[in-house]
């Protein structure tokens, strides 16, 4: 089994927690099923304490608290483990579970381009459309001293 680069599996993780439960399963239906995992610990729900920075580089301090969900699972030899934010279990056991699945090369590139492509896309869309409206309220100031 070919494992692939961290950088890689940064990804499609990344996609995966920030997709919700619903659009998982909704692209998973309509490839060929996945076997059962075996659950190695399942989703369970607690909180995590976010850090920060003052100014982006000073001196870290915390920020407060935020309810995460994770999950793992064995799928053949392959281990997922899933972190999202929030309470949806199911998301953090999808999540899990394509994370196990895309670690094997023989299903890689069918969930690659099924599940984390569309997904990726449509977060991109939402960036976008995001970025838009932003810019469509964007001021410009200039200072008096330039129009002399």
């Amino acid at each position: 089994m070919t494992a692939p680069d961290t950088e890689q599996r940064r990804r499609w993780m990344a996609v995966l927690a920030r997709a919700r439960a619903e659009e998982i399963a909704g692209l998973l239906a309509g490839l060929p099923p996945l076997p059962e995992p075996e659950r190695l610990r399942p989703p369970e729900t607690g909180l995590v304490m976010v850090r920060g920075r003052m100014g982006g580089d000073g001196g870290p301090f915390n920020l407060g608290e935020m309810t995460v969900t994770r999950c793992a699972v064995r799928l053949g030899d392959a281990v997922g483990h899933a972190y999202v934010a929030g309470r949806d279990k199911r998301q953090a056991e999808l999540a899990a579970l394509l994370d196990a699945a895309l670690q094997d090369p023989a299903r890689r590139d069918a969930l690659l381009a099924g599940v984390i492509a569309p997904l990726a896309q449509r977060q991109q869309a939402a960036r976008d459309a995001e970025a838009r409206k932003a810019a469509a309220t964007r001021v410009e100031f200039f200072a008096m001293q330039t129009t002399r």
